[in-house]
């Protein structure tokens, strides 16, 4: 099972501490060197202060993070987790993904969303009332440009017309699309445009500031997990491989034996990958508790 670990560059206090590229250098190879498979990271260009206040966090550019992730590791994975894909225009998402993916010698891994924050929608003067039927306007959009073949490609705002997008990416035909949301429309578009399902937790009962489907546990997760059967049986397709955003749900016992045998459990319900929050406040406090992690959960698995 891939277990990846959340990114600290949210945290901009103290600056010194993860605000700089030799912070970066450090967690990436602190990161290989524990034995995870790869490093997440989120995407929020303008958030509302008001949900910044209210529990949110803020989030570098995420190309431009895992872009130095790459230069100073070697076999990490590099996954945004998740990119809001109805933000930008998708031959950028595109482009950006396919340098990224070739100058890494193929290691990104792109989880993919619809978002929920209307502020930011409306900041980036993206429609947030139309955001599902543009994600998958915009997953077509992309994978007609990663053939590298001249195409065309009439979308709701942009028409293009004759256009060739090269290098395409190392990896083919696509980096692995991981499909983010816990809605029955996100399950379906896992089955119909995606390479994975990536639900996340939102338990039932904590004042949360993502507006999305619930999700509290492994019943919540069995559940989508058997509609997301039923239709790829009912569409004739295969159903994805599940990657779960974390390892934990809020409040649950975070002791290294609890976590392994999380994850052993995940397993066996066909979980194939989920993502370990670290905790630590300075970068020397971070790093301490991502080996100890390598060391206590990772190499009993």
């Amino acid at each position: 099972m891939q277990i990846n670990a959340n990114l600290p560059f949210d945290l901009i206090e103290p600056a010194g501490e993860f605000m700089q590229a030799d912070a970066i250098a450090q967690v990436g190879r602190t990161l290989e060197a524990a034995g995870f498979s790869g490093a997440n990271v989120t995407d929020h260009p303008a958030p509302t202060g008001r949900w910044l206040d209210a529990g949110g966090h803020y989030a570098q550019d995420p190309f431009v993070i895992l872009s130095m992730l790459a230069a100073v590791t070697t076999t990490l994975r590099l996954q945004t987790g998740i990119l809001v894909l109805p933000y930008r225009n998708p031959f950028i998402t595109a482009r950006a993904a396919s340098t990224l993916d070739v100058f890494s010698g193929g290691r990104l891994t792109l989880g993919i969303g619809a978002g929920y924050l209307k502020g930011e929608y409306f900041a980036l003067g993206a429609s947030f009332e139309q955001r599902n039927d543009i994600m998958d306007e915009y997953i077509r959009a992309m994978k007609a440009a990663w053939t590298g073949e001249d195409f065309d490609f009439e979308g709701s705002t942009y028409n293009a017309r004759g256009i060739r997008i090269r290098p395409v990416p190392a990896q083919r035909p696509h980096p692995p699309l991981l499909i983010g949301g816990n809605s029955r429309r996100a399950i379906r578009r896992a089955v119909d445009l995606g390479d994975g399902w990536y639900p996340f937790f939102a338990p039932k009962g904590v004042q949360a500031t993502a507006r999305t489907a619930q999700m509290a546990g492994e019943e919540d997760l069995l559940e989508g997990m058997q509609y997301m059967r039923e239709y790829a049986d009912a569409t004739g397709q295969e159903a994805p491989a599940v990657f779960c955003s974390s390892i934990m749900v809020a409040g649950e016992e975070r002791h290294a034996q609890a976590i392994i045998d999380r994850i052993g459990r995940y397993r066996e319900l066909g979980v194939m990958g989920a993502a370990a929050a670290i905790e630590g406040r300075t970068r020397a406090e971070w790093c301490d508790n991502a080996e100890r992690f390598g060391v206590d959960v990772l190499s009993k698995l």
